[in-house]
């Protein structure tokens, strides 16, 4: 029995490290940033977190930045979030 505790153990171990190799990180240049601060748009009401990852309904409206398409933003529950605008994957939440 210990040693199926001792595996079940390891098993897991294994499965968080392969799961933290996948995160990828974005360095959003600062002009992004900068501009989407500067931008007055209405928040929308999400019922969940909203985290680096989260995926975002295509009903929540992604605004574009004119000098970046690579970049989307909106504003859900009063945080101003970046997003990739093909995916609707949030990418940085900015406090």
């Amino acid at each position: 029995m210990k040693a199926l505790v001792t595996a079940a153990t390891a098993a897991l171990m294994l499965t968080g490290t392969a799961m933290a190799q996948t995160t990828t990180v974005v360095t959003v240049p600062g002009e992004v940033r900068t501009y989407i601060t500067e931008q007055e748009v209405p928040s929308v009401v999400y019922d969940g977190d909203i985290i680096v990852g989260t995926e975002l309904p295509s009903s929540v409206e992604i605004h574009t930045i004119p000098s970046n398409d690579a970049y989307g933003y909106t504003v859900v529950n009063k945080k101003r979030v970046i997003v990739d605008p093909h995916t609707h994957r949030v990418i940085e939440v900015i406090n």
